[in-house]
């Protein structure tokens, strides 16, 4: 009964040493807004690189696992919109980080959770997965974006999605992706030296990235309406893993595939989204309470949705 709290706990407890240490000025605010570049420009693209270029891709059938992420995904998306229409009058950069908040996640906790509960085929399932979501994510989520905010950003939309693109084209993780998928798929073997020092990297990746992601939580000062904190939080954190939930029964997607999707869907928003709308014209105060309350309640809602799913799936 407790198995999965236990296991998951100290990945919560990681990320509130982070909180404390930040807030307590140890080492220093430089030292994690250096440690975020750390994170983003070498260690995700080091772990994705190391997993995906070694990863015996037609080991298993993968399509109904992205049709499960994607649809999970979009579902989101689509509530986020349809919750930001409903709470038009908050404005459209308050409507902008509720499509956010609905479906964007963290992927951090995503590998930390699959590693811990599932071991290193569960790590690898969720860096596969990240990979499937990752690029369509961020194209998706910045096109939207651009879409909701034309006269926030002053340009226009043609411009902006070209704009985006070349973000996204130099984007690490989305290059390290590409990278690794190309190594995969041309044969090439496990390079002694070089995928041993990725691995390294990996191995440190999973505690930096959650004492980070702890870092850039926001307890003091928020202030955000509840309407639309509600109404991302029962997308994200509920209608998001149920969809996934229901398509995998439907699809009969094999146990653990199933069980990594849900992670996701149970995964909160994630700490990039609240760079996105400081860029973008979105309501980066909004998005800071977003992404800190869904952190607080996945302490509760992720265990119960993964001891659901395990029961539901059979593993």
């Amino acid at each position: 009964m407790f198995t999965i709290p236990l296991a998951i706990a100290p990945i919560f407890v990681l990320i509130a040493t982070g909180y404390g240490l930040r807030r307590a000025g140890l080492p220093s605010a430089e030292f994690w807004n250096l440690n975020d570049r750390l994170v983003y420009l070498v260690l995700m693209p080091a772990i994705f690189f190391d997993s995906i270029s070694t990863a015996d891709l037609g080991a298993a059938a993968l399509g109904g696992f992205s049709a499960l992420l994607y649809a999970g995904f979009f579902v989101g998306i689509l509530a986020g919109l349809i919750g930001a229409g409903l709470m038009r009058h908050h404005g459209r950069a308050a409507g902008s980080s509720l499509v956010q908040g609905a479906g964007r996640f963290n992927t951090f906790i995503a590998l930390a959770v699959a590693g811990a509960l599932y071991g290193p085929e569960g790590l690898e399932l969720a860096i596969l997965g990240a990979a499937i979501l990752v690029p369509v994510v961020n194209l998706t989520v910045v096109t939207t974006l651009v879409l909701m905010l034309p006269q926030e950003r002053g340009t226009g939309i043609g411009g902006q999605i070209t704009a985006t693109l070349k973000n996204l084209a130099k984007n690490p993780l989305i290059l390290s992706i590409a990278a690794a998928l190309a190594w995969n798929l041309a044969g090439l073997p496990r390079v002694p030296v070089f995928h041993d020092s990725l691995e390294i990297l990996g191995q440190a990746a999973l505690p930096i990235m959650l004492l980070c992601v702890g870092a850039n939580l926001k307890l003091r000062g928020l202030s955000a309406e509840a309407g639309p904190l509600f109404l991302a939080a029962i997308a994200k954190l509920g209608l998001f893993p149920a969809a996934i939930m229901g398509l995998a029964l439907i699809l009969d997607v094999p146990p653990l595939q199933a069980q990594i999707a849900l992670t996701f869907g149970a995964l909160p928003t994630g700490v990039a989204a609240y760079t996105l709308a400081r860029q973008m014209g979105g309501d980066a105060p909004l998005m800071a309470a977003m992404i800190t309350v869904q952190t607080l309640l996945s302490f509760a809602t992720m265990p119960l949705w993964l001891s659901l799913g395990e029961r539901v799936f059979g593993l």
